[in-house]
């Protein structure tokens, strides 16, 4: 019986552990490295604003803000995620040192960057299927947002258009911040 009740707690738990995570339950390589993190693990407990960037794009710029974001709300509990994608129209063709070295010289990022992603549908890594899954709509272009929860569930997704100064999108991620303190 002790045995079996040691088996229950620890499937609940298990259990309990992958709800918390939701979409969050992935494994992804940094930008430019060997290094490996599961976004739960590393992300769990924050609110996370998902983007698949580009560094020959239109929406480029964004970059400036998505970081103005992070080093803004970053110690009440937000991370944005940038997963480098090739997807629209080849706008991101270098390596991952490549995009780095731009990243890091034209824009000063700190946010956590990771491997280059497919995101488009039919080809799209599991994590963007989900998020789609839950949104509705898979990116439509670069610089497509997503925002997630402390919970790891979707909380609203965002066109490439929106900038990271929009209103709506920061009292979306402001609400979250709140909601959860």
């Amino acid at each position: 019986m002790r045995l079996l009740t040691g088996a229950l707690l620890l499937m609940t738990a298990t259990t309990s552990l992958a709800a918390e995570s939701g979409l969050l339950d992935q494994d992804f390589r940094r930008l430019a490295s060997d290094e490996s993190v599961n976004l739960a693990e590393a992300y769990g407990g924050k609110v996370v604003l998902v983007v698949n960037t580009a560094s020959k794009c239109g929406n480029t710029p964004q970059y400036e803000g998505l970081e103005s974001l992070y080093e803004e709300y970053q110690d009440d509990g937000l991370v944005v995620l940038g997963f480098p994608s090739n997807d629209f129209m080849g706008q991101e063709p270098g390596t991952e040192e490549q995009i780095q070295e731009f990243c890091r010289l034209t824009y000063s990022i700190k946010f956590p960057m990771f491997e280059k992603t497919t995101v488009k549908k039919n080809n799209a890594h599991p994590f963007f299927a989900g998020l789609a899954d839950a949104s509705g709509t898979y990116p439509t272009w670069n610089f497509h947002k997503y925002l997630i929860g402390r919970d790891g569930e979707l909380i609203a997704e965002f066109s490439p258009r929106t900038q990271p100064d929009d209103r709506q999108l920061l009292a979306s991620i402001r609400t979250a911040l709140d909601a959860s303190e």
